[in-house]
């Protein structure tokens, strides 16, 4: 998605773009915050998704149950913790909220990792722990696609978490992202490849990618990798959707052949 600063547009833009996915596929996943990017308003968007039941929490839901999909909701922005106390000091979670396909939230994760940089953009500097409360916990969620490990963007830099994971037995990991268009350039696919093979996983990313309104660039290229390091699917720039095939088989026959998840010797 090239997400705008208006939720209405974005939720009408994700819905014709699910529902276009829906058409051959059982599993969508959107983009980090691919209902409210740049907004000046995200602390009142994330009051009014408190709970669980505001305009993008209740859109996701429902688009699930009426196509009879599970949504990964790629990132919102959202008030309350999981625990159901308030975020302090003005902030928001960034969470990032799967539905089955009775429209059930059966896990949520909020972003760990905060983006706080310097990139040589227009944009120049990126505090997101100023708007963006960090997440504590590691979470991963039985699906048809098979043990789903979740994670978000700024993640990917992060190997430790992606072990935690590995631990866990993953089979696909989503990283939900946003990356600038200079630092998603250098390094955004050595990251999902790296991340997939050394830990015998899929990695299935859906990426802002475009020219925004706030005048933020972001890199796209939302791809598919599989357990070996290949690519097995790119969009490139700009909305759209990307429909990939993938063999859950090819993982467990690596974990087989290159059995690294039993060899490991330096434990934390």
């Amino acid at each position: 998605m090239v997400s705008s600063r208006h939720l209405e547009l974005n939720l009408t833009r994700a819905g014709n773009l699910i529902s276009e996915a829906a058409e051959s596929s059982d599993f969508v996943f959107l983009p980090e915050n691919f209902a409210a990017l740049a907004g000046d308003d995200l602390l009142i968007s994330g009051l009014g998704e408190a709970g669980g039941s505001g305009p993008i929490c209740t859109f996701l839901a429902d688009t699930a149950q009426r196509l009879n999909i599970w949504i990964f909701g790629g990132t919102l922005p959202i008030s309350s913790r999981p625990d159901g106390s308030e975020v302090p000091d003005g902030r928001v979670r960034a969470a990032s909220m799967v539905y089955n396909p009775a429209g059930e939230l059966v896990a949520r994760y909020d972003k760990i990792h905060m983006f706080d940089v310097s990139v040589d953009d227009n944009h120049g500097s990126y505090r997101e722990s100023a708007t963006f409360e960090p997440g504590e916990e590691v979470i991963s969620v039985d699906t048809p696609l098979g043990n789903t490990g979740l994670t978000v963007c700024y993640d990917l830099r992060f190997p430790e978490l992606y072990r935690e994971l590995f631990t866990r037995e993953v089979d696909l990991i989503a990283a939900p992202s946003a990356f600038t268009e200079v630092t998603g350039a250098a390094h955004f696919e050595l990251l999902m490849r790296a991340r997939a093979v050394e830990n015998s996983c899929f990695m299935v990313a859906a990426c802002q990618g475009g020219a925004h309104d706030s005048g933020r660039r972001t890199h796209g290229h939302s791809m598919v990798v599989d357990p070996w390091g290949d690519v097995v699917g790119e969009l490139g720039v700009g909305e759209g959707v990307l429909t990939v095939d993938i063999d859950l088989q090819l993982r467990q026959t690596l974990r087989r052949d290159m059995p690294f998840h039993k060899q490991r010797r330096l434990l934390s």
